[in-house]
């Protein structure tokens, strides 16, 4: 797969991650009632676990998306680095937040599932990127 493959992947990714971080904050802001399939995401979202110092956990998505789509659209080396390094991190603190809603809170939210989903996707993609550019070098292939 093509480095420019990679990255407009990537860039999809991170708009529909962008997406769902964005209607879990709306929800939020306007007390409507959030679309759910099993229940649990309404008492994810109002658990006190919903917030990190103070902001709540869906800005930090929203923030991470677009770092992410700002790193699948840039080039060069930086771009590569932070675009592995924000995905792994998403990965990470997304595999936390499922820890603390299975152990903790005790329900599950589905839209949080999906942005695990796709934070999942785009690390790979990330990580598909990083090993393309350290390939390119040895075989003298071309993005």
């Amino acid at each position: 797969m093509s480095d420019r493959a990679l990255c407009v992947a990537s860039a999809v990714l991170a708009v529909a991650g962008a997406a769902v971080a964005g209607y879990l904050l709306y929800v939020r802001h306007t007390g409507s009632a959030l679309a759910c399939a099993t229940g649990g995401c309404e008492t994810v979202q109002s658990s006190p676990y919903s917030e990190l110092f103070g902001v709540p956990v869906a800005a930090f998505g929203l923030v991470g998306y677009a770092t992410l789509f700002a790193a699948a659209v840039a080039r060069g080396e930086l771009a590569r680095l932070a675009h592995v390094t924000v995905g792994l991190s998403a990965v990470v603190f997304g595999a936390y937040l499922l820890y603390v809603q299975v152990h903790l809170i005790g329900a599950v939210c589905d839209w949080c599932l999906v942005s695990d989903g796709l934070t999942t996707a785009i690390a790979a993609l990330a990580l598909l990127r990083m090993r393309a550019d350290a390939l390119r070098p040895a075989f003298g292939a071309r993005a």
